[in-house]
């Protein structure tokens, strides 16, 4: 099967080395996207390491502070403890920004530090402290790992796309170039051939004249 050629080209040498041209460009891009699509693979793959890492850790602080939690519940009562709790409740705000990778803007979280509200020793005991500080713990750790988890997603979609355009330069512009110059090659070669064969008749019609 023969393969597709560039539509509307004109067989000229002028033509010719602007499909070079391109080709040259298309084969250097192609290297460029292979290579960063193979850069964004392996940031990609630490991001996955690093991620299994933060959901376990997610895992242990949580199930820590749950543990914490039902031990206060337990020395405390579970009414004293939702009164003290509801005293002490805050609204954290989380910035973005965002970070570069192989042109790739992925999202960086960071929680606001706020300054805990006061509440008397003596109402509490220590194993709410204990509680208050793992549950302040497992916040930051969710917010690390929802940063992973949203830098995975944009590295997945960049890494899919990059993919389209390395196979799409690799399977079809290249190709077509390439049978492109080709196809202009086989006829500049073949209008030669018909000049050669013009002139060869030329010159034995002059040379039976001068006979």
């Amino acid at each position: 099967m023969a393969k597709e050629i560039i539509e509307g080209v004109n067989p000229t040498r002028m033509e010719l080395l602007q499909i070079r041209k391109r080709r040259a460009l298309a084969v250097k891009g192609h290297q460029l996207l292979s290579e960063k699509r193979d850069a964004l693979v392996s940031s990609f793959f630490d991001l996955i390491k690093k991620r299994k890492e933060k959901r376990k850790r997610v895992e242990e602080v949580l199930m820590n502070a749950y543990k914490s939690l039902i031990l206060a519940e337990m020395v405390m009562g579970e009414e004293n403890l939702r009164k003290i709790a509801d005293k002490i409740k805050l609204e954290r705000n989380v910035n973005i920004s965002s970070k570069n990778i192989m042109g790739v803007s992925i999202p960086e979280f960071e929680i606001e530090e706020v300054d805990m509200p006061e509440y008397s020793v003596f109402s509490t005991f220590s194993e709410f402290d204990e509680t208050v500080k793992k549950g302040e713990e497992a916040i930051k750790e969710i917010i690390e790992l929802a940063e992973i988890e949203g830098s995975v997603q944009m590295l997945g979609r960049e890494i899919e796309k990059t993919k389209r355009r390395v196979n799409a330069l690799e399977y079809i512009f290249i190709p077509r170039l390439l049978a492109t110059i080709s196809y202009i090659e086989r006829q500049l070669e073949e209008r030669e051939r018909e000049d050669f064969f013009r002139r060869k008749r030329i010159k034995a019609l002059l040379e039976r004249h001068e006979d």
